[in-house]
């Protein structure tokens, strides 16, 4: 056995936990970890600023399961990666932080640049380390390996740059992913069972926990005669080839959904911990399956609750679960998710005036996207346009920040999914404010020649939260946004790009956009009044609503008014 450096068996390590790439900002302190990986199999993925690399690091590693790495110089580096790095948390995605520090005998005393990364990383990691001596390397770095990938969620190893050079006599150690079936009980089954075969009306919601197990899905609703609601983060395991989907609840959702689950007697919640209460039945029996025994009733009370994988636990239901005959209540579901089609494709038309919607521009990219694309969104209403407007059909995959709800998201994740899926079609769906807030990686898509398709929304607002001020009956303040020309921009760093501000102009664009070969961008101007109206509008959002109306009116602002009541109620 050879003497190498820490930094080169951390490289070691990370390479034979099936990390392939690693994304970050170069700097003094990393300066040895980044010349042992240009010396291995580990693909530097060169980014603008850190948080960017985090975003994108956690894409790749929440979309292909992999491990997959970032890495910062001491101080400000390192801590740069905070933001991303709670969105991969909270996804639960395998990602890796090396945080590089300053030397060991200069730490606790206010050197200039030391961070104490410890305490700053352990409230979005399931690991969170500091290397203290060469030959803790490989334990340490292994440790983190397998936490990341078997508790899902972010690893820190702290390196302090002496360590990173010194040397020890070791090599990499196998990483273990054991992936066994958790199933309930046998007396757990049964007594879920007992609640299943009785002739009450039962809706299925189904929550990111169903990924990998769409077939005994379809065969549970099946049997039951169930409608099944899907949470937004399932949507690409369960909205396509299913006649029994009903779509969303929340305020994301549709009628379908907020009905199935509100007129149910039983719901039967399936890998998921939807958070809002309110959207969950007021007198319903409510029964839960879930991996995370933690997560049983977490949100709200339920009846019974059993802890296992849902493609397996279903498996072992099925053989048991009696065929219903009564399907009266599914019909009735049917119809009403047949009226929700009708309403989004009716808001997808074309309007008459010369004023681009968005879900006329998302159902655009809808039509002429990749069977197996993939699509990113901003947080804010890009998100809902992406979830409402682009559909699954068990290729494409959608990914947005749901749980951490961030800005600025879509490109840097589009970025990471470009890196992993180099042969498909990766589109981001940018609000306005979240791509100006990382504009600097424009650059990292031609450096690294990603052939990135990014779609702005631009509306000149914050619009999300602006809504979110009228909804409350307040004026709406700060949110405006004076942008300057996306396209123009762009070309200048080496996209080819378009603007389009005519709804007449925007389908032959779409088209040629993304038939681009390289990065290419769409600066489209969208409806700046457009509201992201929920499934069941609230008497108290319309006064609320109103309230806004009245005092735009008193400090002048009528004009505001007359566009927004002009823009979503005759101009459709």
């Amino acid at each position: 056995m050879k003497s190498k450096s820490v930094a080169e068996l951390i490289i070691d390590q990370l390479s034979l936990a099936g990390v392939r790439h690693c994304y970050g900002v170069v700097g003094d302190t990393l300066n040895y970890v980044t010349d042992a990986m240009a010396r291995s199999d580990i693909r530097w993925v060169h980014v603008r600023h850190e948080e960017a690399g985090a975003f994108a690091a956690g894409a790749e590693a929440m979309m292909t399961g992999r491990l997959t790495a970032c890495a910062g110089s001491c101080g400000p580096g390192s801590l740069h990666f905070i933001n991303g790095l709670f969105e991969s948390h909270r996804n639960r995605a395998p990602v890796l932080l090396i945080a590089s520090q300053i030397s060991s005998e200069l730490l606790n005393n206010d050197f200039p640049q030391e961070v104490d990364f410890l305490s700053v990383y352990q409230s979005c990691s399931v690991f969170c380390e500091q290397i203290l001596s060469p030959a803790q390397a490989v334990p340490v770095v292994k440790r983190a390996c397998q936490a990341a990938l078997n508790k899902g969620g972010v690893a820190v190893i702290v390196v302090p740059v002496d360590i990173s050079k010194a040397t020890v006599k070791a090599e990499a150690e196998t990483v273990w992913t054991p992936e066994p079936d958790i199933r309930p009980s046998a007396p757990e089954l049964k007594r879920l069972l007992d609640y299943l075969n009785q002739d009450k009306k039962i809706t299925v919601y189904a929550g990111a926990g169903c990924e990998h197990a769409h077939t005994p899905l379809l065969a549970l609703a099946a049997k039951l005669k169930a409608p099944i609601v899907h949470t937004s983060r399932a949507k690409d395991f369960v909205e396509y080839d299913n006649p029994y989907n009903m779509g969303m609840t929340g305020v994301f959702g549709c009628e379908s959904g907020m009905s199935a689950i509100a007129e149910c007697d039983i719901l039967l919640l399936l890998g998921t911990d939807f958070a809002w209460k309110q959207f969950y039945p007021s007198d319903a029996v409510i029964l839960q399956v879930d991996a995370e025994a933690t997560h049983l009733g977490r949100r709200h009370p339920i009846s019974y609750g059993v802890v296992g994988d849902i493609g397996p636990t279903l498996e072992a239901l099925l053989p048991h679960i009696e065929d219903k005959t009564d399907d009266c209540f599914l019909q009735g579901m049917q119809a009403k998710h047949r009226k929700s089609l009708e309403q989004r494709h009716k808001e997808e038309q074309r309007s008459e005036s010369e004023v681009i919607h968005p879900q006329y521009l998302a159902s655009l990219l809808n039509l002429h996207a990749d069977a197996d694309a993939c699509f990113t969104a901003d947080g804010g209403s890009a998100m809902v346009w992406m979830l409402r407007h682009i559909d699954s059909n068990g290729q494409r995959r959608t990914l947005t920040s749901l749980l951490h709800g961030t800005m600025a998201n879509a490109m840097p994740q589009a970025m990471g999914l470009q890196i992993a899926y180099p042969q498909r079609q990766v589109i981001a769906l940018c609000g306005d404010g979240g791509l100006s807030m990382l504009l600097g990686d424009l650059f990292t898509l031609v450096q690294e020649d990603l052939p990135l398709k990014l779609v702005v929304f631009n509306n000149a607002s914050l619009n999300f939260v602006e809504l979110e001020q009228k909804i409350e009956g307040l004026l709406d303040h700060y949110t405006k946004l004076k942008n300057e020309d996306f396209s123009r921009v762009a070309e200048a760093i080496g996209l080819f790009s378009q603007k389009v501000t005519r709804n007449q102009d925007l389908d032959a664009a779409v088209v040629e956009f993304l038939r681009h070969p390289g990065p290419a961008l769409l600066d489209v101007h969208t409806n700046p009044n457009e509201l992201v109206m929920p499934p069941k509008v609230e008497f108290s959002q319309v006064a609320d609503t109103a309230m806004y109306a009245a005092k735009a009116i008193l400090h002048g602002r009528s004009a505001d008014v007359r566009d927004l009541l002009k823009s979503n109620f005759t101009d459709k």
